[in-house]
């Protein structure tokens, strides 16, 4: 079990909802449908985490957009 307290690695998981959502960028922009699949499920991990940081952080903005977001990306994997 880690010694930090849960607060503090809530308050980390915005660095890794960040480099997801970056990578996933970088993947849907891929010629490859395979690659372009692959980076509409890491936005949507990236949504995930984004949403759990944002309850945590009392940002409902954040939250409603990433769901908003979200309903986007299963769009675009139906589609891909």
């Amino acid at each position: 079990m880690s010694s930090l307290p849960s607060a503090v690695l809530l308050d980390l998981l915005q660095w890794p909802a960040m480099i997801a959502t970056i990578g996933a960028a970088w993947l849907v922009a891929s010629n490859r449908a395979s690659r372009r699949n692959s980076g509409f499920w890491l936005f949507m991990l990236s949504n995930v985490l984004w949403i759990a940081w944002g309850v945590h952080a009392a940002a409902p903005a954040l939250v409603v957009l990433q769901v908003g977001l979200a309903a986007m990306n299963i769009r675009g994997a139906i589609k891909t």
